[in-house]
């Protein structure tokens, strides 16, 4: 059991929803308010598969909270995209402000489109929002044969390292790359010890966090979610070297696209008065630049092979790539239906019956094992 766990409120207790029903309300809901059905698909599926995934802090619990800024017009609900050529093999993206899912998934497209033709395609955006799980974007690549980085810059969630005030966001950085028969790589990371998304769970489900999460607004070690949320900061990864990452992602995010950046991008949990102008980077490269295609995923495999073929350290049954765990997770949820707490259920069938559609089904056990 870990720690948070024996903190966790009656509430949270578990329903299952198989993906397709998910993922069929989340379009259903957007669409109702306002969302083009491609659009309101793109969105459905980026945080459905945030879930299946594991990554539930970026996945359909935020949808009500969405919701709101598209009622508040802080997210523009049907964006005229357009890219920006600047050179053959780099674009532009003015987001609109609109969904950064929608952003995302156009700009990477866009990027993957370069790299087919030129061998590599970076986009780099600006006016964008949220745009929740990074590995959906690298997956996209990956999953069109292509290598790729994501970078994002965030909301001042950290203090640059020596500080005590938040200055740099909780900005994940992701990259993928294809291989043969084995799996690919997949990263998604973000420079802090926990991701701000986690800490405002473990708020609303009455869970404490583990200590080493976040300071309080004194400075202070604190396993109190409210407390960190409350003026507090998180923590960096491995002190500086977290606080740097930040800062490269706010760099590349925010500083080289023209959004917002050093501290500018908008809270969009916190700020209802203004868009959040979230910056984003897109890069996919074509994988056979220099050596042939069969070739490259030839020594991808290999690579993966000896990963997995390590000798063990004591305590490890076996040797993971990154992103695989989440593979696995994400072929079982599947098959066994995503679990959801019931605050976030009841919060769903909310929006549903506002915007009169039907609600999600769920089941209070697993659909197969």
């Amino acid at each position: 059991m870990t720690f948070a766990a024996q903190h966790t409120s009656p509430e949270a207790a578990q329903l299952y929803a198989r993906a397709e029903d998910a993922r069929a309300f989340a379009t259903r809901i957007l669409m109702a308010n306002g969302l083009p059905d491609e659009d309101a698909k793109v969105v459905a599926n980026c945080l459905i598969r945030a879930d299946l995934r594991g990554v539930d802090t970026h996945g359909l619990q935020y949808l009500p909270h969405y919701l709101k800024r598209v009622r508040s017009g802080l997210i523009n609900a049907k964006p005229s995209l357009s890219l920006q050529k600047v050179t053959p093999v780099a674009g532009l993206l003015d987001g609109q402000n609109a969904f950064g899912f929608v952003v995302a998934t156009y700009a990477m497209a866009e990027a993957v489109e370069m790299a087919r033709e030129f061998g590599i395609g970076l986009v780099s955006a600006r006016r964008s929002t949220h745009f929740g799980m990074a590995a959906c974007y690298v997956l996209q690549a990956v999953e069109a044969g292509f290598i790729s980085m994501v970078f994002t810059n965030a909301s001042p969630a950290m203090p640059p390292w020596g500080g005590r005030q938040a200055l740099l966001g909780t900005s994940p950085l992701a990259a993928g790359v294809p291989a043969g028969s084995e799996v690919p790589y997949i990263l998604d990371m973000s420079p802090a010890v926990a991701a701000r998304g986690k800490i405002r769970r473990a708020a609303k489900l009455g869970q404490d966090i583990p200590l080493g999460y976040a300071l309080d607004a004194s400075g202070r070690p604190t396993t109190n979610p409210k407390a960190a949320l409350d003026g507090g900061v998180v923590l960096p990864i491995g002190g500086p070297k977290g606080s740097a990452l930040s800062m490269l992602m706010d760099i590349l995010g925010g500083v080289l696209s023209g959004a917002a950046y050093a501290g500018g991008v908008a809270n969009q949990f916190e700020v209802f008065d203004r868009p959040q102008d979230v910056g984003h980077f897109f890069l996919a490269i074509k994988p056979d630049l220099f050596v042939s295609r069969d070739d490259f995923l030839q020594r991808m495999d290999t690579l993966v092979q000896r990963v997995h073929g390590c000798p063990k350290a004591e305590g490890f049954d076996e040797i993971l790539m990154p992103g695989e765990l989440e593979s696995r997770l994400e072929a079982s949820r599947v098959r066994a239906g995503i679990p959801y707490n019931a605050i976030d259920i009841a919060a769903l069938q909310k929006e549903a019956a506002t915007a009169g559609q039907a609600p999600l089904a769920v089941a209070q056990q697993p659909f197969a094992s």
